[in-house]
């Protein structure tokens, strides 16, 4: 469904960073309030509906929270949750969607992305994996990508996608 797509949206903010020795300072400049706009797909056969987000992220150490909402259609509003911690330069954590499901992700930065692997806690799109990039353009701005297998023609669609500032 999509709000878990948006819900891993959130966490993938979460994420993004370097992959230092220490990652406390970069993920101490993701610390304070980011909003964004974007879309996602229900389904990889859907229509992308469009997106308002905004977040309020939190450091410490090496692990990062972040709490928002996203908004679709004027009409829908999910609240979300996620953490986050960095191990060298192995990042792993899970997200809160709207339904309290918890899912996993688990990556490594290369050079100014990281590539996360998805563990949905349900079937989505016909299975439970996908991945996600997460891409920092430069001091104040993300680029949150979502991209799962189509079950019925196996290519990869792009399911998710959030630009974010720094406000």
């Amino acid at each position: 469904m999509g709000s878990y797509r948006l819900a891993l949206c959130v966490l993938v903010v979460c994420a993004a960073g370097g992959a230092s020795a220490s990652e406390a300072p970069f993920l101490k400049s993701l610390a304070g309030s980011w909003t964004g706009a974007g879309m996602m797909k229900r389904t990889t056969a859907s229509s992308p509906i469009d997106l308002s987000c905004s977040f309020q992220s939190k450091a410490n150490g090496e692990a990062l929270s972040m709490n928002g909402k996203c908004t679709g259609l004027l009409v829908v509003s999910r609240d979300v949750s996620a953490q986050l911690t960095a191990t060298g330069g192995n990042y792993a954590g899970r997200y809160i969607g709207p339904s309290g499901r918890v899912s996993a992700l688990k990556g490594a930065r290369r050079g100014d992305a990281i590539e996360l692997a998805v563990t949905w806690s349900r079937v989505v799109n016909g299975d439970r994996a996908a991945t996600m990039t997460i891409r920092r353009s430069g001091a104040n701005e993300l680029r949150i990508r979502t991209v799962d297998k189509d079950p019925a023609s196996g290519r990869q669609v792009v399911t998710s996608e959030i630009n974010l500032r720094r406000n």
